[in-house]
């Protein structure tokens, strides 16, 4: 599907993923975005934008933003991983909420163009680097859960209901954006106590970092190229970088030298995955890698970070 000249709809467009979407696509094309404003900052949308404030898990809120002019979905609105871990139950019932509705809506006026965000947490703790085929998919989290439930529910309207599903397994993306996450987490605490910072588990779960830019570049790039029924890519790069590495890189970015103290085991919160590295090799046999190394795309979301701050 080429994305110019077309309505969509943006749905977390607030977000950190989704702001960065609704700039990229709305150079060329009528974009509409829908977010509750939970996790989203209102002032993240780029002001070309049409913005709907709108709860998805409410039936009559989806049918108010989904209308047969839209050309595609883009659904990027999630309850974050981070977010409930204490009482996770919703975390699941809201995610698949609203994925649902969103679907069930698509079908009742003809839309059929679906751009997903997954996670690498689908996976649970696979080997490394995991290609999208990898199974038995055996997630360990409840966001995990969560995104794998939604996939399902994509492959069956993709199958039996004629959609058409670009689904993206995200390593962990980052960017100029304060909120959940271990950078801008690290960022925070240095700037709040310059002398320690508190890492959670040991400093040595080690994963994958993209920066948001070159997320949103590949999928409007796997959009335009991909056109199987469902379309699944992963999103990440070859390279990883440790927690410790993080710390190491946010302190010199700050031009601190910090003391480290941790809070011990190899999890930073239930359900983390301690080592996560995406095969990207399905995604660059369509044409497409990104430039920046894991350690690349941390260090210019702390610069980012830290230019905030100033």
């Amino acid at each position: 599907m080429q994305l110019s000249g077309k309505r969509v709809l943006v749905t977390g467009g607030a977000g950190l993923v989704g702001s960065q979407m609704v700039e990229d696509l709305v150079e060329d094309n009528d974009v509409v975005v829908a977010d509750d404003l939970s996790n989203g900052i209102r002032s993240s949308i780029p002001d070309d934008a049409e913005f709907v404030q709108a709860d998805l898990t409410d039936e009559s809120q989806v049918t108010d933003v989904i209308t047969s002019e839209l050309d595609a979905v883009f659904h990027f609105a999630a309850a974050d991983k981070y977010v409930n871990t204490d009482d996770p139950r919703p975390q699941f019932e809201e995610n698949g909420e609203m994925t649902y509705n969103i679907l069930e809506r698509m079908d009742e006026v003809g839309v059929t163009n679906f751009v997903f965000t997954s996670s690498s947490t689908v996976y649970g703790e696979a080997p490394r680097p995991t290609p999208e085929d990898y199974a038995p998919l055996e997630p360990i989290s409840i966001y995990g859960s969560a995104k794998l439930s939604e996939e399902a529910l994509l492959s069956t309207f993709a199958h039996s209901y004629d959609f058409t599903v670009w689904n993206f397994r995200f390593a962990n993306i980052v960017g100029p954006r304060f909120g959940a996450g271990v950078v801008p987490d690290f960022v925070e605490k240095l700037d709040e106590s310059p002398d320690l910072l508190t890492i959670l588990g040991n400093g040595l779960q080690e994963k994958s970092y993209m920066h948001v830019t070159e997320c949103t570049e590949a999928i409007r790039y796997v959009v335009e190229n991909a056109d199987d029924e469902m379309n699944t890519y992963n999103l990440g790069t070859k390279t990883t970088t440790s927690v410790n590495a993080i710390a190491d890189i946010v302190a010199d970015v700050m031009g601190l030298d910090p003391e480290y103290e941790y809070t011990g085991g190899d999890r930073g919160w239930t359900g983390d995955v301690p080592k996560m590295r995406l095969s990207i090799e399905k995604l660059s046999a369509l044409g497409w890698q990104p430039d920046q190394s894991s350690d690349e795309a941390v260090r210019r979301a702390t610069e980012q970070l830290v230019e905030k701050l100033e």
